[in-house]
């Protein structure tokens, strides 16, 4: 039950992430790694304060934003194909 709360939690952060980045769109590309690495270590300490094992919860960090970025790619995809399948 935890890891499902960390993981629910850690999609809140990714998602505030992609709307982060999508309303900075304009900013030095090393502005937007600097603001990555913030979420990501806000992700980690939230992870850690539900799961005592520092490994394991990097672990499930490091999946989470996997599956975040898995999930996000699929549906711009799906987004786009749909957007085509109209024209044709």
């Amino acid at each position: 039950m935890k890891v499902y709360i960390v993981l629910l939690l850690q999609f809140i952060i990714w998602s505030s992430y992609t709307i982060t980045e999508w309303l900075s769109k304009h900013d030095h590309p090393l502005y937007n790694v600097l603001m990555f690495l913030v979420f990501f270590y806000l992700a980690l300490v939230i992870c850690q304060n539900f799961i005592a094992s520092s490994r394991n919860s990097f672990i499930l960090t490091l999946l989470s934003l996997c599956l975040y970025a898995a999930l996000h790619i699929c549906l711009a995809y799906f987004q786009v194909a749909s957007f085509f399948k109209n024209w044709v």
